[in-house]
């Protein structure tokens, strides 16, 4: 067995995670923010789906259990805009990771 590289594998060469593809996108950039209230799915969803609608996201994903919404956007995100988001939503930003 030689020790080529592996192909498939969702780390990159200098030995980050994710696909080599993904990588290459300009303009992505991942956000990880604090959220307090939410409690549930339900939760989850409504913060989700006001973040979503801010120009320029392309996921969200909210964890109740640890109240971090993790956004990928195509260019950084205005600190308002989202803690606009999610107090439509009826939760609280406290902050950024």
């Amino acid at each position: 067995m030689t020790t080529e590289a592996k192909t498939g594998s969702c780390c990159t060469p200098d030995g980050s995670c994710g696909d080599a593809a993904a990588g290459a996108e300009a303009g992505v950039v991942t956000t990880v923010y604090q959220v307090t209230g939410m409690t549930c799915g339900h939760c989850e969803g409504a913060v989700s789906e006001e973040i979503s609608a801010i120009a320029g996201v392309s996921s969200v994903s909210a964890v109740a259990a640890t109240g971090r919404v993790t956004v990928v956007s195509a260019a950084p995100l205005d600190d308002e805009a989202v803690r606009a988001a999610v107090d439509e939503a009826g939760y609280e930003l406290t902050g950024r990771f």
